[in-house]
Parts: C-alpha cells; sequence; structure tokens
C-alpha cells in the first residue's frame, strides 16, 4: 500500500511542472522518485499498479480545467465535472500503467538493473504517449514534453516530436537517479567505453545530450528574431467575453459591436483579420446579409477569418447537424472558403452513444441539441495576399504529428479556440501546446480566444507578444517566415517507434549494469 500512496504523491508532484505552475524541475524529480519504488516491483502487476496511481494523480490535478467547464452549463450539475475528471483519469492512468509495466517486465526478462529499467521506461513512456493521443479518437493532453517547452531541449522536438521527447526525459530523470545515487560508480563506468562501461556512458550521454548540448547551442547561435516588417500583416483580436454571457441571445449585438471595434479601421495595406472561435453568431454560411453585415469592417484587400457554425440540411431543408467551422470572408461579403474541423471533443461538440446515455439526463456541453460532424482533417487554404494558411481549430491543435496538410504545407497556422470555459489552467496549457507544435513543424502559429490567451507564436516556439487571460485587446504583427520542414515534418511520429527502437537497444547493451538505484 505504501509504494501506491507514494505513487500517487508523486504524480499529483509531476503535474506542477505543467502550466500553470511551470515547475518543472519537480517533474523530473517525481519522475526518478517513481523510479526507485518501480525497481522495487515484485511483479508487472505491481509495476503497473505504481504507473496506474501515478498518471491518476498527475491527470486530476493536470485536467481539473475540465471540471471548471461543467460550471458553465445548467443541463447537469457542476459537481458531475469532477466525476468526469475522475473517471477520465481512470481510464487515462492505464496508459502510464502500461508503460511501466512492460518496462518492468523488459528489464526482468533480460536480466537488467536500473539502466535497463531507465531507458526501457523511457521506450514504453513514449510509445504510451503515442497510443494515448491515437486510441479511441485519442486525448494527448500535457505529453511529459509539454513541462519542458520552455527549455532549450524542447528545440530537439524539430526532430523527435512531441511523444518521443517525452520518453527521452522521462529516462533521463532516471539517469539522474543514478548519478546522484551511485556518482563515482556511474562517472567510473563512463570513462572507457567497454561493454561494463556502457550504462554510464550512455547516461552522461543522454543528460548531456539533452539539456548541455541544446542550451551551448542556442546560446552561441539563438533563432533569430523576425525579419521587421515583413510578412503579412495579421491583426488577432480578443474581445473578452466570457462564457458566462458567450450564449446570451441580448448579447450578440454587444459581442459583435466590441469584435469589430477591436478590428480597426481599413488602411491601404492588407490586414488578415483574425477572431476566435465560435465568434461569428449569424449564420454567414447561408445568409450574404450577414456576411455583408461582418465585411463592412473590411478594406478592400482585407480578408476576415472567424470561427462559427455551418448547418448541415437534409432534403427538406430541415438542419440535422452542424460543422465547427472557420469561415473566410472578404471584402463585399464574398465567402471565400471555410475549414471543418475534424478532431471534434467528445462530449462537448458531440455526444458518443446518445440514445444511450441521453437517456440518463447527460448532454453535451456546448450549447444545442444537434451534434458536430467532423471534417475531412488538416487543410491549407490559399487567401489573395496573404499565401497559404494552414487551419485548426481549438482542441485539434494539441495533436502532435497532425496539424499540417502535407500536400500543401502553409506559411502559418491560425488556431481559433474557445478556452474561456477552462479556468486559469486549460488555456495556458492549450498555449504550451501550440508552441510545441510550432517547433516540431517550424511553423508560425496565431492563436485568437475571447478572453485569453491569445498569442503570435513564431517558429520557435516563441510568444512574439500575447494578450493574457481576461483582457480586451488586438495584437497586429506581421506573420513571422516559417523554417524550412523540420526532420519531424517529414517523419512525422515514425519518430516514436525510432526513439523507442534506439532506447530499448541501449537498454539492451546496458543489461550487464546489475545494480539497483541505490
Amino acid at each position: 500500500m505504501a509504494p501506491l500512496l507514494s505513487a500517487l504523491a508523486l504524480g499529483l508532484l509531476s503535474a506542477f511542472g505543467f502550466a500553470p505552475y511551470g515547475l518543472w524541475p519537480l517533474t523530473l524529480l517525481s519522475f526518478a522518485l517513481l523510479f526507485l519504488f518501480l525497481g522495487r516491483a515484485g511483479t508487472w502487476k505491481q509495476a503497473a499498479a505504481i504507473g496506474w496511481c501515478f498518471g491518476f494523480a498527475q491527470f486530476v490535478l493536470g485536467l481539473d480545467w475540465i471540471a471548471t467547464a461543467f460550471t458553465y452549463q445548467a443541463n447537469m450539475p457542476a459537481w458531475l465535472g469532477w466525476v468526469a475528471v475522475a473517471l477520465l483519469s481512470v481510464y487515462l492512468a492505464l496508459y502510464p500503467a502500461l508503460a511501466t509495466a512492460s518496462a518492468w517486465w523488459a528489464t526482468k526478462r533480460i536480466g537488467g538493473g536500473a539502466a535497463t529499467l531507465t531507458l526501457f521506461l523511457g521506450a514504453s513512456w513514449a510509445l504510451s504517449e503515442w497510443l494515448r493521443g491515437t486510441m479511441f479518437t485519442g486525448f494527448p493532453w500535457n505529453p511529459i514534453a509539454v513541462s519542458v517547452v520552455d527549455l532549450p531541449l524542447a528545440h530537439l522536438a524539430r526532430i523527435t516530436g512531441t511523444y518521443a521527447l517525452s520518453g527521452l526525459v522521462v529516462a533521463s530523470a532516471g539517469f539522474i537517479l543514478i548519478l546522484a545515487t551511485r556518482p563515482r560508480e556511474a562517472l567510473a563506468r563512463a570513462n572507457v567505453l567497454s561493454a561494463a562501461n556502457i550504462p554510464g556512458a550512455i547516461g552522461l550521454g543522454l543528460l548531456v545530450g539533452l539539456y548541455a548540448v541544446p542550451a551551448v547551442l542556442l546560446r552561441f547561435d539563438p533563432p533569430a528574431p523576425p525579419p521587421a516588417g515583413k510578412g503579412p500583416t495579421v491583426h488577432l483580436v480578443q474581445p473578452d467575453i466570457g462564457q458566462g454571457e458567450r450564449w446570451a441571445p441580448e448579447l450578440s449585438a454587444r459581442h459583435l459591436a466590441r469584435l469589430q471595434a477591436l478590428s480597426g479601421i481599413p488602411g491601404t495595406k492588407p490586414r488578415l483579420i483574425l477572431w476566435p472561435e465560435s465568434a461569428i453568431e449569424d449564420n454567414v454560411q447561408e445568409d450574404p446579409a450577414a456576411r455583408a453585415r461582418l465585411a463592412s469592417i473590411l478594406g478592400p484587400n482585407d480578408i476576415l477569418l472567424g470561427g462559427g457554425e455551418a448547418p448541415i440540411r437534409d432534403s427538406t431543408g430541415e438542419e440535422i447537424a452542424a460543422r465547427n467551422s472557420i469561415f473566410a470572408i472578404g471584402a463585399g461579403g464574398r465567402l471565400i472558403a471555410r475549414y471543418d474541423k475534424a478532431h471534434l471533443v467528445p462530449y462537448g461538440e458531440y455526444l458518443p452513444m446518445r440514445p444511450i446515455l441521453s437517456r440518463i439526463g447527460v448532454s453535451r456541453l456546448v450549447p444545442g441539441v444537434l451534434d458536430f460532424i467532423p471534417g475531412p482533417g488538416p487543410r491549407s487554404i490559399d487567401l489573395p495576399g496573404f499565401g497559404t494558411v494552414g487551419m485548426q481549430l481549438c482542441y485539434e491543435m494539441v495533436f502532435s504529428g497532425h496539424v499540417v496538410d502535407e500536400a500543401h504545407r502553409p506559411a502559418f497556422i491560425f488556431n481559433p479556440s474557445n478556452d474561456a470555459w477552462f479556468g486559469p489552467s486549460g488555456p495556458v496549457q492549450h498555449l504550451a501546446q501550440a508552441r510545441l507544435r510550432a517547433i516540431e513543424e517550424g511553423i508560425p502559429i496565431a492563436r485568437a480566444t475571447p478572453n485569453g490567451v491569445s498569442a503570435l507564436i513564431d517558429a520557435d516556439g516563441r510568444l512574439l507578444k500575447s494578450l493574457p487571460a481576461h483582457a480586451m485587446g488586438m495584437v497586429e504583427l506581421p506573420m513571422p517566415a516559417a523554417l524550412p520542414p523540420t526532420i519531424f515534418a517529414r517523419i512525422g511520429n515514425w519518430a516514436v517507434l525510432l526513439i523507442a527502437l534506439l532506447l530499448g537497444g541501449l537498454a539492451f547493451g546496458a543489461r550487464r549494469y546489475k545494480e539497483s538505484f541505490i
């Protein structure tokens, strides 16, 4: 029982590495101590239980924003939000359990010690995060790599992607523990490259490669600042509309007036005006007059990108579903293009098993009785005067390796979102994951949200300018240039398998190191 309670405590501690706390050393410390308990497990079932307890506590704290979302709807009691967090965490914790159980089993199978277990857990953790982002539509929120997004090693995501970087960070925690508890032995083993000395060399090499080399490279060759005055002008709007007033029909006119006022005055220079998800409340898909009202703020070469709903009708004209969309509207109300969100949020935008769940009083969180229908997937849209723009609507941005139309690589990605549901932690966690996508793909990202955090992110993951939560304002800057396609952009999540195989091979090579962690 004591190891399980300790694993719960360590899992809770590890979640403080995520935004809004950003205490990444606690995440490393938590994993280092997790290795102690995992190394003492007597069976794979005990190892699985330790991993499950660790993951459960980490997810409960890291997903507290889901409970906040339940306070903004009247269909279900607000306390059900914490039930939802707990139930989701029960399921998500199966992936850490799979990682710890498989790493323990593989270590015992080949007769290795602490170094072997460390490397196997790094490999299995990377694979488990990829599975978590894939199975049952996927839910890859808060991968371990996002806790180090502010460190130089985050730039390794250009090669490894997020999930593989998570595995490397987990493995580094184990080697930090080995070096801390057996420093002389580990350093001695690193002196000579022989079979007996491989584990120390692997450990030091991994730590230097993750933490020292990127820091040195960035110090002597920092990313160049974006050239001033180049690139299309983007105008991000954050109207500070809270979720409690978002769906009030009597406030629609006020919302539109605020969005239009913050959109500025048309000038001679073309502007790409970016509004948040669900900012457009009228039926602009079918009503030219509604589009014309929006276009009143546009100059002759301006384009408005904003989120809204596109109705889907049957042969009789009755609305049977809708799409969560981004509309591109030009001068005069011309509908240039539409992007339909592909990766919908279960229970938020559609209700799985609706005939069963609706009977017991469960409903989706977003107002409306009709479900959203998914679109085809990542898509780039050519906008006259602004180049090729990728679209990722809200939640879609957290799916590593699935945010770019590979056939038409965009100059930047527009990521409108409605994070007003998610309290103080959800929006900043979402922003951190968007920054990782920018680093992975080498593509800048523009985020527009109703009340924060809206930001312009360059291709190195830096925040060029942002608007904090609960602030009204706008950001107008030239869009920074994209980088050439990164290694990860070329190979995608095959990187997870490659890094897992590398770590697994090193684990096999380190099997002669029989010592435990202490």
